[in-house]
């Protein structure tokens, strides 16, 4: 501990930086640290990442940020998985369900395992993951993953949001906690002579001072990356998208299906989130097999406005990590830290990951980087581990009708984890 509380000083709001501000006020207070987020009113941020997988919801749980207090802010709605359509050109197997997990169905999952170890051995039974799993089922019928009083099981869910709307929870609930907010543009990163991180200089001369500082500054890894120089390791060689284009519609007056659709398109895949106020889309492709105005094309053919005014936003990606996460007296968080595509939702779980990380080493050793080091490996891990399961969907990708789908499922830049998962499951 240190004798004074620590200054923390976190780079860039948005989703990241006012998770990371509430993270850090809730576990450390006044008494141990006093944070302040710094973000510049004229740069707005991503803001296309709406879903979740289930971990957001023990972040709020933590916080005590009740969901019929933060969700209709947010226009959130609930989410038992995903609906990938047109990986595979297999009849039957067009489509299939990725549940999140349930007490309930640990009593049906054996059956399947079997079901699928028999049909592999050449017996004629369903082995169609739909059939198995009771988030299917909920999406299906439109149910919230909610139990009504004296339901046993637990459901596990995640959630659908306005990111530009959570992201205003957040900051309002941070400053409940005591969190300061400066609206200011950073302008230079001031260091110590053995490179620390001194302070940030704002564009009308004030000097934000502070111990720790962290880096939500977004692709461009304002402190991390361009001040400390930490490499960037790149993962274009395993995932092939680098781009998306994203356009809201209004939602129709079906019923809410508590689901996200990946649907695979000539480029990449398809993505539709409902809200309680519009449906998020959006067209997450590689520029190496499709460029921007045919991807465009493509996406308004798919949601019936070829012939609309309707905007489109077109967003460039930077697939990949930083070497090390935590660097020096800086901490990455969010994009500057790294990026893997939407695909299974892990943005905020990677965030939520990191920052609770970086509490629980910071604390073991005494307020200091003494387990810096394995904090690291860790993270790099987690990172390195969601990347292989991305790539693992396009491997196995059952499409052969353009030459990016054919490219993926040859694609042999694996990792060694992964090939020796996949030998597993073939041999």
């Amino acid at each position: 501990m240190t004798a004074a509380p620590l200054s923390i000083i976190i780079m860039g709001g948005g989703t990241a930086g006012w998770m990371a501000a509430n993270l850090l006020a809730a576990r450390w207070g006044d008494e141990r640290a006093h944070v302040t987020l710094v973000e510049s009113p004229d740069v707005g941020i991503i803001g296309v990442g709406e879903g979740s997988t289930p971990q957001l919801r023990a972040f709020f749980a933590g916080l005590g940020m009740a969901e019929a207090d933060w969700m209709p802010r947010a226009n959130a709605t609930y989410k038992t998985g995903i609906r990938f359509n047109r990986w595979s050109s297999r009849p039957g197997f067009d489509s299939y369900f990725h549940p999140f997990a349930t007490e309930v169905d640990f009593k049906t999952q054996p059956q399947f395992i079997y079901n699928c170890r028999a049909r592999r051995t050449g017996r004629d039974v369903p082995a169609h993951p739909d059939r198995f799993f009771l988030p299917r089922l909920l999406a299906d019928e439109c149910r919230a993953p909610v139990g009504g009083e004296g339901f046993p099981f637990d459901v596990g869910y995640g959630y659908h949001f306005d990111a530009h709307l959570v992201g205003q929870v957040l900051r309002d609930h941070a400053l409940s906690l005591g969190v300061m907010r400066l609206e200011r543009h950073i302008t230079t990163v001031e260091q110590h002579a053995d490179g620390r991180i001194a302070a940030l200089l704002t564009s009308d001369g004030e000097r934000v001072a502070g111990d720790l500082f962290i880096d939500c500054s977004g692709f461009r890894g304002a402190l991390v990356q361009e001040a400390l120089g930490e490499p960037f390791i790149s993962f274009a060689d395993n995932l092939f998208n680098d781009r998306a284009v994203a356009m809201p519609t209004p939602r129709g007056p079906d019923a809410i299906k508590p689901q996200t659709e990946a649907t695979a398109l000539s480029a990449g895949w398809r993505w539709a989130i409902p809200l309680t106020n519009r449906t998020g889309n959006g067209y997450v492709y590689s520029s190496r097999y499709i460029d921007a105005d045919a991807a465009e094309t493509e996406l308004r053919t798919e949601l019936g406005l070829l012939d609309s005014d309707v905007a489109a936003r077109h967003l460039q990606m930077k697939v990949g990590r930083v070497a090390r996460s935590w660097v020096g007296n800086c901490l990455a968080v969010g994009l500057a830290q790294g990026f893997i595509e939407p695909l299974e939702a892990t943005a905020l779980h990677i965030v939520q990951a990191t920052v609770e990380g970086f509490i629980g080493a910071f604390e073991a050793g005494g307020f200091t980087p003494a387990h810096r080091n394995d904090f690291n490996d860790r993270i790099a891990r987690r990172y390195d581990g969601i990347r292989d399961y991305i790539v693992c969907h396009y491997r196995v990708n059952r499409r052969s009708d353009t030459q990016y789908w054919r490219d993926n499922a040859a694609n042999d830049a694996l990792s060694d984890n992964l090939k020796t998962m996949m030998t597993a499951w073939f041999r």
